[in-house]
């Protein structure tokens, strides 16, 4: 660091310090921030450094000296002329690469060419009730950092990680499903818990269609019609179910084994009957998800396969990741995925039909869930779970960095909701609403 020597206080420090080459970053001394140091002289610093680098003392780590640079979030806009729709089907698209071009413009920090963030983590002891430093304290006292969306409520009750959020069309009621084998039953009006279901096996995900809730869970899967109570249970999985997709009258499970079951819906008997085995993926399935006549599915095997929904057939076998892909996600024209390997990917169709590659995310940390949405202006917006407990928001599609969310453990779970509502569940079996602000 560069002091001016023309200051008569400067000089005093840097002749304390040594000379730059020759000595390490001066140090602030932290029982004089605390306004208790006694030494005198004191071989540290009593003067804080430049603002750009604010050396900061913390009861989470009374030995350490951390520098910190937050710089405010700020906003932009994407690109007015661009539309997605996360509940758009995917589909090839000729034009790909000049569409491929508007990803990752404007993504600010964070982004694939970006700055790293700066670290910011919630006090632990803000979180006890008890932070005597109060506003001064150099740690965040707040879930989320971000000015277009708020936090609402904490929903409490699972005693274990919320691994699926749905909200059945038609009804007044939030499901969650969690670890700790059971599935409760919330009052969107009043945020109280008026039922819980215990299951006598660990839930590995849980999805809602039309008034249907499913849930996977081992070696079978679990069906309720809201509407008329009826309860099914559907066999022929082996080991954990970890993902749940249903469209047009059929019902996809991917398993810890590696395949994928698919049953069809008999309207006559009210009932789902067995239709195919899908093999390819050599371990389990982490995510699912439909669009444009194929079915997506993501695995710890590191690899998506592209499966088309008339044949069951698998067509396209992608394999630029590097680790586990925990999420595939349909949003207007493109195929996105996460994955442990600390990428999120954006993949379009080429002129021949096949997928490529049209831009890479980098993250900091390995991302375990993605979701899309609008805000309430309607601009899209995508929300990754990152396995520092964090959640991003990013505006789509330049990446540009919206906002942060922050939980106690990592967020596996995020649905959307109405009138600007989305929920998040993480491993403490806390789940969180939240709301888009209107300004």
């Amino acid at each position: 660091m560069d002091f001016d020597t023309s200051s008569d206080g400067n000089k005093r420090i840097f002749s304390r310090l040594g000379p730059p080459s020759d000595r390490s970053q001066p140090k602030v001394c932290y029982q004089w921030q605390s306004g208790r140091c006694y030494r005198l002289p004191c071989p540290f610093l009593h003067t804080n450094l430049p603002p750009k680098r604010t050396q900061q003392y913390h009861p989470d780590d009374p030995r350490s000296f951390q520098s910190s640079d937050p710089a405010p979030f700020t906003r932009r806009n994407p690109n007015p002329n661009y539309s997605a729709n996360p509940n758009r089907n995917y589909s090839a698209n000729p034009n790909y690469r000049g569409a491929s071009s508007k990803w990752g413009r404007g993504r600010g920090r964070g982004g694939a060419l970006g700055k790293p963030r700066a670290i910011e983590k919630v006090c632990s002891y803000w979180i006890a009730g008890k932070c005597s430093y109060g506003e001064s304290c150099k740690y965040l006292h707040t879930w989320f950092i971000g000015e277009s969306f708020t936090f609402l409520t904490l929903l409490e009750g699972h005693q274990k990680g919320v691994i699926g959020i749905a909200l059945p069309s038609g009804s007044d009621k939030l499901y969650t499903g969690s670890k700790d084998e059971s599935v409760r039953v919330w009052d969107c009006q009043t945020g109280q818990c008026i039922g819980v279901v215990n299951l006598g096996g660990e839930i590995g995900c849980l999805i809602s269609e039309g008034p249907w809730i499913f849930v996977g869970l081992p070696s079978v899967v679990k069906a309720w019609h809201t509407q008329s109570n009826t309860e099914l249970s559907l066999s022929g999985p082996v080991g954990q179910v970890y993902a749940l997709v249903a469209s047009n009258d059929m019902l996809f499970a991917g398993t810890q084994g590696g395949s994928i079951l698919a049953w069809t819906f008999n309207a006559v008997g009210n009932c789902f009957e067995p239709a195919a085995s899908l093999i390819g993926h050599g371990l389990a399935v982490m995510s699912l998800v439909v669009g444009a006549g194929k079915l997506y599915s993501s695995s710890m095997d590191h690899t998506i396969k592209v499966w088309d929904l008339g044949t069951l057939q698998c067509i396209h076998t992608l394999t630029d990741h590097t680790s586990v892909v925990m999420s595939v996600l349909c949003w207007d024209q493109f195929l996105l995925s996460c994955s442990l390997d600390k990428t999120i990917k954006v993949w379009a169709a080429t002129e021949t039909g096949n997928l490529e590659v049209t831009y890479t995310h980098n993250e900091e940390h390995g991302v375990v869930a993605l979701c899309g949405m609008h805000d309430m202006q309607d601009r899209p917006v995508l929300l990754c779970s990152c396995s520092d407990k964090s959640v991003r928001l990013y505006d789509l599609p330049s990446f540009s960095e919206r906002g942060k969310m922050f939980s106690e453990e990592e967020v596996r779970a995020i649905q959307t909701g109405p009138g600007g509502l989305f929920f998040t569940g993480d491993g403490r079996g806390e789940l969180k609403v939240w709301k888009w602000s209107t300004a």
